[in-house]
This record gives structure tokens, sequence and C-alpha cells, in this order.
């Protein structure tokens, strides 16, 4: 707990040091978006691979590009509105009250980061994709709900830092999806620390405790997690956005090619190997 409270403190002083405005960080929005732009990088669009990808034409593949980053954006305010909630709830609690002040910082950003991906898929796209997690209410072990709550967080972080690392970085995407993705990095890679630590910790001081049905249902839960977060990237919406016939069929199909499966066990290999390295997964489940 000692090294977690001193991440805490490091981490606090440089979210101070780097504070940012939303509305004035990305200052120079264009009235339109180029239409010959990339938005994802191609790798990262989920058809990549697929016939029906290799049939668009250019320009379709760019327009289709422009309605992954819009589904990209939504992804990131629905999930962050439930990163937010969870926080607030765990602030000030006895047990935590060292998580306190970068939890403080943890909120704001995050709050800053839905303001930007908003603003984007309204501007340019006049809507935001629909959230279609549905949560059911449980009894849980001591310290499962915590643990489960920050452990989700991070998976779902460190997936989409791998995207913003490289969409920040690819010369062929345009200027503002490149600026909005270097912008959550900044952020991110905070927050990825702070994660990993606090995932570790709680796992290693609540896991010893519990029955191993609840140990095996814990690891369960989060490698379905991990594969429902990952479906959530193939939206049908998107593609009947597209106008492709049979939205749900390629949704399907799109999800067990092979191109997409090694696509997601690469950007999800850092991941998977720090919860197997920690001992929280046994070993990395199949994506």
């Amino acid at each position: 707990m000692a090294e977690l409270k001193r991440t805490v403190e490091r981490l606090s002083e440089i979210s101070r040091k780097e504070f940012a405005d939303p509305y004035t960080a990305l200052r120079d929005w264009p009235e339109r978006l180029d239409p010959d732009q990339w938005f994802t990088s191609p790798e990262f669009i989920s058809l990549c691979g697929t016939e029906e990808y290799e049939r668009l034409a250019q320009t379709e593949k760019k327009r289709l590009s422009f309605l992954e980053a819009v589904n990209f954006y939504s992804l990131n305010i629905h999930g962050e509105k439930s990163l937010i909630e969870g926080l607030a709830r765990r602030l000030y609690r006895k047990d935590d009250e060292d998580l306190a002040p970068y939890l403080h910082h943890f909120l704001d950003e995050e709050n800053k980061h839905m303001i930007y991906f908003a603003a984007f898929c309204e501007r340019y796209a006049g809507k935001i994709y629909p959230d279609k997690k549905l949560a059911f209410p449980r009894d849980y072990a001591d310290g499962e709900e915590d643990f489960l709550f920050f452990a989700k967080v991070l998976v779902f972080e460190e997936i989409v830092d791998v995207y913003n690392v490289r969409m920040s970085q690819d010369a062929k995407l345009d200027a503002v999806a490149r600026q909005i993705n270097a912008m959550h990095h900044r952020d991110e890679a905070r927050h990825l620390v702070f994660g990993r630590q606090v995932v570790k910790e709680l796992f290693q001081r609540h896991a010893s405790k519990w029955p191993r049905e609840v140990l095996d249902g814990v690891r369960s839960y989060l490698c379905d997690y991990i594969v429902a977060t990952w479906r959530e990237y193939y939206n049908a919406d998107v593609y009947r956005d597209m106008a492709f016939d049979d939205p749900r069929g390629l949704q399907l199909k799109a999800f067990s090619h092979p191109v997409q499966k090694r696509q997601r066990q690469t950007v999800s290999a850092g991941c998977l190997r720090f919860l197997v390295d920690s001992g929280i997964l046994p070993e990395e489940p199949t994506l």
C-alpha cells in the first residue's frame, strides 16, 4: 500500500502540472472534415481483411474509417461515463482514503475526454452511437466488486491506449483525429500506471481470502469482459450506416475473421501479459 500511496502522490503532481482546458486544448475545429482523409488507421478498421472491405472503393474505405472513429469515440464516452460513476462512489471511503487525491484528477481528466470525444461525434456525425452494454445487479464477495471495477477499467483503457498511440502517430490520419488520440493518450498513460498498480494491489489483498469458486468466477468474468469489450468494436450500426447488406451477419463474420483475431491478440498482448504475470489470470484467453 505504501508503494501505491507514493504512486498516487507522483501521478497527482504530474496531473497538476499538465492540467488542460478541454475547450481550448483543441482550438481549431474545422467547419467540415475533408472526406478524402482517413480518420481511423486502416489496420484498426473492424472489417480490415474481409472480402467486404476489399471490395470497397478508396472513398468508401475512408468513409468507413470516419464511422469507425465515431464508434471508437462513442465507446470511450460510454466507458468514461461508467468510470466516472464508479470513481465517484469510491472517493473518501475509509479503506481507500489514500487514493482520493488522484481519483479527483482521474475524474477530472475522464470528464474532459468526454467533452472532445462528444464534440467530434456531434459536430461531424450528428450523433453518438448508443451504448449496448447491460448490467445486472448481483452479490459480491469481500473485495470482489472493487477488484472487478478497476480490472475492467484497466482492460478497457489498455486496449484504447494502443489505438491512441498508433493513431496519434499515423500521418495518414486527419489532423483532428491525430490530435484527439494524442490528447487522450497523454492522460491515459498516467491512468494505466495507476490502474495496473491498484488492480495488482486489490488482487493481492483479497484473492487469497476468496473461496475457489469465487476466484474461478472472477477469472471467468474477466475473460468474458475482455471478449465483450472487443465485440463493441464491431458495430452493426456502423455497417448499417455504410449500407452493407445484413449488418448483423457482417458483425459476426468480421469478429471471427482470422485477420481480426490476430489483430485483437496483438493489441491486447500487453494487457494480457500483465494479467497473467500478476497471477490474476492463469493463462491468456483466446480472443
